[in-house]
């Protein structure tokens, strides 16, 4: 029996005394852990245009034709908090010149890594069904993330405690 394997056990014990007392003292309000909560993003000053040639390389295409059209959002994020806002998701509706949902039965568009306090530039990449023709419409657009990663813990094959 090495070292490890017979700590292994004091320290899950000991691990689950702590965990306790931290419970403990949290509910009575002596530690007031942080909440990370979803964070709301302003967007504004919505815009877009076609991708440079680029970006369009390896879309899909049916027999030559072109299948897909390649465009870039643009737009200011509002962060009103003093911290960054990670892995925001953006939302919104797109439709097309003649008004047909670019999207169908989904809003979210894509995602912004991160947005600092304050107002900042953003742009999120779409594709296009090449048959939906601009001008586009985009509408009732906002955004979502947190104030810090979330990464939930596990125990792995040897019953250690890592992240995911």
């Amino acid at each position: 029996m090495n070292l490890r394997q017979f700590l292994r056990p004091w320290l899950r014990s000991l691990l689950s005394v702590c965990g306790v007392l931290l419970i403990a003292l949290g509910v009575s309000g002596a530690i007031a852990p942080e909440a990370i909560a979803l964070t709301s993003v302003d967007l504004s000053d919505l815009s877009y245009h076609e991708c440079p040639a680029e970006f369009s390389e390896g879309a899909v295409t049916s027999m030559g034709s072109e299948a897909a059209s390649c465009y870039i959002i643009t737009g200011t994020a509002t962060n009103s908090t003093n911290k960054y806002v990670i892995d925001a998701d953006v939302f919104g509706r797109i439709y097309d010149r003649n008004g047909n949902s670019v999207f169908q039965n989904r809003t979210r568009v894509g995602l912004i890594p991160e947005v600092p306090p304050g107002k900042s530039t953003f742009e999120v990449r779409i594709t296009v069904d090449a048959r939906q023709k601009p001008p586009l419409q985009l509408k009732q657009f906002k955004a979502s993330g947190f104030t810090a990663r979330v990464r939930p813990f596990y125990y792995d094959e040897n019953d250690e405690l890592t992240n995911f």
